[in-house]
């Protein structure tokens, strides 16, 4: 007897594996299109183009670079020929380049705007001041830019932000190729002609700490242009600030340099390809804040990096950062671990949505299949019911009751689950019906 109740209140694992290969598909289905399409896993190497080999951009380059390997990215840093060398290469969609460093004022160029490109670019925010300095020979001292007029002027490498801010300044003091002579040269080439007396005046953008900058101004030939107008200049300019470097502030001992300077200064941005993985900013921006935080010659601790100054839009997720940190994961979590977090919940979320209406189809499609089965018994035996009926010729007594008997012998043995019963006994009566028919 308890094999029997056994018997009936099996299930049946053929028919629920069957009826569950549907959402099985679907969902890894959906697994694979949001792992694939939704957001792809963040690239464990990443490419940013810095500047000139002797620019302070490369020393940032690597310090993001330590940084970010101790989460196993890698950052590749290479050298340019300049600002206007690095928006050509973000905007270029053959080129590896995802992250470059700007000053800010320069999206206004016309490589900053090509219409060439579908390559959009949003900034992480500005990282650090640079100031713009004019030296010169000579011992008369020069306070304005109107005062070089007639002279031969470095302005910098072609392609570089240097040039572009020379130009600008110039021309708004009455300095242009028509009244004196502007010469293209790099940062090294202009110190050696400048000291050699082959330029009167060069235009320079760096940090007060650099080796370049810390030589000029040592060199006894050499004066840094204390601009009495850094002021209005900086008011023309919104992009330009108005700082002073204090007397004595690179060398206590020397007290140098020997008075206070006035300089203008831009300020640089870190500018990325829009397509950069939210993750990789994520990192970026810790190591932005790491490596800019601390106090140097011309701001206070923590005054970068910052979302001001910035020509470009925002990166969203760098304007989430500046509000709230880092991702809540990534606070908590190693950077891979966070990141495969991330992604599976955004696949479990759509998930979800598709999830619960399968999850809710597979009962019914289990039950029809059950019902199928007995169905098709049910047809079998509707055909030998006409053959009875209509007398056929070729249905013998005995193959019709042999044939009922086949139809009795899989119901018996069929795997009928216990809410299914009911149709099984029915499908007996009704083979026991045509049999006394016969």
């Amino acid at each position: 007897m308890s094999k029997t109740i056994s018997w009936f209140l099996r299930f049946s694992w053929r028919d629920a594996l069957l009826s569950s290969l549907p959402m099985v598909l679907v969902i890894a289905f959906a697994v694979w299109a949001a792992l694939h399409f939704i957001d792809p896993a963040p690239p464990r190497q990443v490419v940013i183009t810095t500047g000139a080999e002797d620019s302070e951009y490369l020393e940032f380059a690597k310090s993001y670079a330590h940084e970010l390997a101790q989460d196993g990215v890698t950052l590749e840093a290479q050298s340019s020929g300049g600002a206007m060398d690095n928006i050509k290469r973000l905007r270029d969609p053959q080129d590896d380049a995802r992250i470059a460093f700007l000053q800010d004022g320069l999206s206004n160029t016309d490589e900053s705007t090509s219409a060439d490109s579908d390559v959009d670019l949003v900034s992480l925010g500005s990282v650090s001041y640079e100031p713009i300095w004019i030296f010169y020979r000579g011992k008369a001292v020069k306070t304005r830019l109107s005062a070089l007029k007639g002279l031969r002027i470095g302005i910098g490498a072609q392609g570089s932000g240097t040039q572009v801010f020379a130009q600008r300044l110039l021309k708004a003091s009455g300095v242009d190729a028509s009244n004196s002579k502007l010469l293209n040269t790099a940062n090294a080439e202009a110190q050696k002609l400048l000291h050699s007396g082959a330029v009167d005046a060069a235009f320079f953008i760096g940090a007060p700490e650099s080796a370049l900058v810390r030589a000029m101004m040592a060199d006894p030939g050499l004066q840094a242009m204390d601009m009495d107008q850094a002021e209005a200049h900086s008011r023309q300019f919104p992009y330009l600030h108005h700082l002073v470097l204090p007397h004595g502030a690179l060398d206590l001992n020397t007290n140098l340099p020997a008075k206070d300077l006035n300089l203008l200064a831009t300020t640089t941005t870190v500018v990325v390809t829009q397509s950069l993985h939210p993750a990789l900013v994520a990192l970026l921006m810790k190591a932005m804040q790491k490596t800019h935080a601390p106090a140097d010659l011309l701001n206070a601790p923590h005054a970068f990096p910052s979302a001001k100054d910035v020509d470009f839009v925002l990166s969203k997720d760098a304007e989430r950062f500046y509000k709230s940190g880092p991702p809540f994961l990534q606070r908590y979590l190693p950077f891979w671990l966070a990141t495969l977090v991330d992604r599976a919940a955004l696949a479990i979320i759509p998930l979800l949505a598709i999830l619960i209406p399968v999850v809710r189809a597979v009962p019914a499609l289990y039950a029809w299949r059950i019902r199928r089965r007995i169905y098709r018994w049910y047809g079998e035996l509707k055909y030998l019911e006409i053959q009875v009926q209509t007398l056929s010729p070729e249905a013998s007594r005995e193959d019709i009751l042999k044939q009922l008997s086949d139809i009795e012998h899989k119901v018996t043995h069929a795997v009928i689950p216990l809410p299914f019963a009911e149709h099984a006994y029915m499908l007996k009566e009704h083979i026991d019906l045509v049999r006394r028919k016969v």
